[in-house]
């Protein structure tokens, strides 16, 4: 017997899944098994995929849902992880509730680097894994090193074609291969949520402005990511749009809306501010919106390349300046989204559409970008991450880099040539770590 373990904390991640088992990316299976695990900060007070509106339509591809908060409670999904020893009772008690008795298992989770997927990863020792993502960071690379003991054990990543002829960084450190989840399975899929937008209020041909709620990551401050939306609306109107749409973030805090009100008012637009929990794909089929705007949100792509809607981002080279550490797994997907769409306020831009770079150029940038971030799990990059520096640094890429940075990992663009040879000198690294000691120890006193 074998049974197939599917993990899901959202319902665009459930919808992935369903697509790519309507497309034949998994094998049969005697049973699957979708396991839901609400990762909000209180999971109590945040909607639980299992209970959104539209997850009935997908509930049929499995055979049985099980809820991964309630199987560890109290410890919380984000937070918790088996310790190596008890990973055998971890088991054997997984076996036992959800009643797999010595069926083989195969897991499929998202974000495998981190809990809960690991978690469970870890606990299955033996099982194939499967990962699955359903937005930006896989382009990106595997955020911190994972153990060989899982890592071996990945055979493939599935992911969407959002950005076409870009290829995922993600756990190329493993020489997992990428599977695309065909985009035409996807859209089917989301054509059978279409209707939980029903009741909506009839604003087709809107703006639609999508808010991800950035100040719970600590990127921007409450009152940055509000300016942020002021900012969306006002661009939206100065292109025209007198009629405009604003998804906030199902966290978001009820006066950025407020906030955002009082603006359209004194713009004299037409705002409407959508307090139901659905996917922006809804809205995509519901109100064909004649614009979608927003900072770095995935739902941006997937306008732009699975339904072919005009798309523009704002607020992106704050970012790329704001996210730390250098390594951010967020810093590839604001670069994407960066590089290839148009700026909100650049209406010319904007009308005709016109992308910042091509693909290749992109795949050289996203490369370059991954061995900043990561030199350790990708050293293989290097070389590539020197060419595409040394050709193409200039006032404009220069957002995308840190010169702090190219100085430590002594790549082009970091301190002058002639003294490239410092940050790889180990004997000037200890003189500048007692250097810093020393002004630690002043600053004390």
């Amino acid at each position: 017997m074998t049974t197939q373990i599917f993990m899901a904390s959202t319902l665009y991640g459930t919808a992935t899944l369903a697509a790519a088992l309507d497309a034949g990316c998994f094998d049969d299976a005697d049973r699957r098994i979708l396991l839901v695990s609400n990762n909000a900060a209180t999971p109590e007070t945040a909607p639980a995929v299992d209970t959104m509106p539209g997850f009935e339509r997908l509930r049929g591809r499995f055979d049985d849902v099980v809820s991964w908060n309630e199987t560890i409670f109290p410890f919380h999904p984000g937070g918790w992880s088996p310790r190596m020893d008890d990973v055998p009772m971890w088991e054997r008690y997984l076996r036992l509730a959800w009643g797999l008795g010595d069926d083989d298992v195969a897991l499929a989770v998202e974000s495998i680097q981190v809990h809960p997927a690991l978690g469970v990863a870890q606990i299955f020792t033996g099982a194939p894994v499967t990962v699955y993502a359903d937005g930006l960071m896989s382009y990106g690379p595997t955020r911190n090193k994972i153990d060989p003991l899982v890592g071996t054990r990945i055979e493939r990543l599935l992911h969407l074609d959002l950005v076409p002829g870009l290829r995922p960084l993600l756990l190329t450190e493993f020489d997992v291969r990428p599977e695309i989840v065909p985009t035409a399975a996807f859209t089917k899929v989301l054509a059978e949520l279409a209707d939980t937008g029903a009741g909506l209020p009839d604003t087709e041909g809107a703006a639609l402005l999508l808010g991800q709620y950035l100040s719970a990551l600590g990127i921007l401050s409450p009152e940055e990511e509000e300016d942020l939306h002021v900012r969306m609306l006002r661009g939206a109107v100065a292109l025209g749009h007198t009629t405009v749409v604003f998804k906030p973030h199902p966290s978001a805090p009820a006066r950025f809306a407020r906030t955002l009100e009082t603006e359209a008012d004194r713009l004299g637009a037409d705002l409407t501010v959508l307090d139901t929990p659905v996917l922006a794909e809804v809205l995509y089929q519901c109100i064909r919106p004649a614009l979608v705007a927003g900072c770095f949100s995935t739902g941006l792509l997937t306008a732009s390349a699975l339904y072919g809607l005009p798309v523009a981002r704002i607020g992106t080279e704050t970012l790329l300046e704001r996210l730390t550490p250098y390594e951010n797994s967020n810093r590839v997907p604001v670069t994407i989204v960066d590089a290839l769409l148009p700026e909100l306020t650049d209406r010319d831009a904007v009308r005709a559409q016109r992308a910042s770079t091509d693909t290749d150029a992109l795949g050289d940038l996203v490369r370059a970008v991954g061995f900043a971030m990561q030199p350790r799990i990708l050293p293989e990059l290097r070389p590539q991450a020197e060419r595409y520096l040394a050709r193409h640094l200039d006032s404009h890429t220069r957002r995308y880099f840190k010169k702090r940075r190219l100085t430590s990992l002594g790549l082009p663009g970091g301190v002058p040539a002639q003294l490239a040879f410092l940050p790889r000198n180990a004997a000037v690294r200890r003189v500048v770590g007692r250097a810093r000691s020393l002004r630690r120890a002043v600053r004390r006193r």
